[in-house]
């Protein structure tokens, strides 16, 4: 089942990328785990609210709809600088998520759970997307581990971060 995925890649993760953004993730289908492209964002609660592309997972228990979005960094912005936030290791990962069904007038949507910032993202934000590594997606997507124990901050020292805009970037050196 999850060979199905073998073979596939994860792209940065942009936090600002427009609602309606459509993109890859990972959910259970039966039996089964499905690939397929939905678009950010959730139907607000109010008729006339947002929606909304973060969901606070502290305190919260989710029993259904849950997915996997795959990155290979995310990206945080802070005082007209982008940064980019990649695991130590260079490895890639998951965002935890929740999906939505479409409606007559909603797409068929997802959002990502957020936990308390780990130290390294700390210095920019008071929350991130909750990061799973490879090996946890199951306990995620199969609730085979408490919520509260999965949906933790990151360790310290788990990401590399690199500013990649704004003032004072670095120039990235070319390969000839």
């Amino acid at each position: 089942m999850l060979n199905t995925f073998a073979a596939m890649t994860a792209s940065p993760f942009d936090p600002d990328a427009p609602i309606g953004s459509r993109r890859a993730i990972i959910r259970r289908n039966n039996d089964d785990l499905e690939m397929v492209e939905l678009a950010w964002g959730l139907k607000p609660f109010a008729p006339n609210g947002r929606p909304y592309r973060f969901e606070r997972s502290e305190g919260r228990s989710f029993p259904s709809n849950r997915c996997l979005i795959p990155a290979s960094e995310f990206h945080v912005a802070q005082n007209g600088r982008r940064y980019r936030f990649v695991l130590a290791e260079g490895d890639w990962f998951y965002l935890a998520g929740i999906w939505q069904p479409g409606g007559k007038h909603w797409p068929e949507s997802y959002a990502i759970l957020t936990v308390a910032a780990n130290p390294e993202v700390a210095r920019y934000q008071e929350r991130q997307g909750a990061v799973l590594l490879r090996h946890q997606r199951m306990d995620w997507l199969d609730a085979t581990v408490p919520e509260a124990e999965v949906l933790q901050p990151a360790p310290t020292r788990s990401f590399r971060v690199e500013q990649i805009a704004g003032a004072e970037a670095a120039q990235q050196s070319l390969p000839l």
